[in-house]
């Protein structure tokens, strides 16, 4: 199991390091497993983004406002459930969605859970197929029920860029390179052409850090 010191970093910073992490899942029916492939950070009250945009807590988001280590669940069109980390230290409401998993232990019962081949690849699907509903807001990521074990890190030249996925309404946030997903994996989610990757982490394109 990952300590809660991995966590408390920027989410910028802890995007790129979740990748190859291993996200791991306790549920009654069993455990499922699977290495994260794609991800967002959302970097607070000055990302337009961020539900945490403005700075103001309030009832969703306040497991943000708290230390790095614990699930972020929200529910997009009233039905679907999506996971981010929470990073930092407490009184920075900065997370990373987790958008897509490599299944690695359990595939059959994530896929009864989701009825398709199609198991993890996209923030919906991944929740899905790892048992993972907004009731789970708010876990201890270093607990027993939702937790992430080591995997093997992905070097920064095969962590390409993009944008995020459909956050238009965030203005010139949503140009932001901060999506972050592994090189060639075909398990990253599908998504529009204009979603592109414009680099790579070792190249850490314009518009990182702004």
């Amino acid at each position: 199991m990952l300590p809660r010191e991995f966590y408390l970093v920027s989410g910028l910073e802890l995007a790129p390091r979740l990748l190859g992490q291993i996200l791991c899942s306790r549920t009654p029916e069993g455990v499922t497993k699977g290495r994260i492939v794609e991800v967002e950070a959302y970097l607070g009250p000055n990302d337009r983004g961020a539900h945490s945009y403005g700075g103001v807590p309030t009832p969703r988001t306040q497991i943000q406002y708290g230390p790095g280590g614990y699930s972020y669940v929200f529910l997009i069109y009233g039905m679907h459930s999506c996971m981010n980390v929470v990073a930092a230290g407490p009184g920075q409401p900065e997370v990373v969605l987790l958008r897509a998993l490599e299944p690695l232990e359990g595939q059959a019962l994530m896929a009864a859970r989701r009825n398709s081949g199609d198991l993890c690849a996209g923030p919906g699907k991944l929740c899905r197929a790892m048992g993972i509903t907004k009731a789970w807001n708010g876990l201890d990521l270093c607990g027993d029920q939702l937790w992430l074990e080591a995997g093997e890190p992905v070097p920064p030249e095969n962590i390409a860029l993009s944008p995020r996925v459909n956050i238009d309404y965030a203005g010139a946030d949503a140009a932001r390179p901060w999506r972050f997903f592994v090189k060639d994996s075909p398990f990253v989610s599908k998504v529009p052409a204009r979603f592109a990757p414009v680099g790579t982490l070792a190249e850490k394109t314009e518009g990182f850090y702004e």
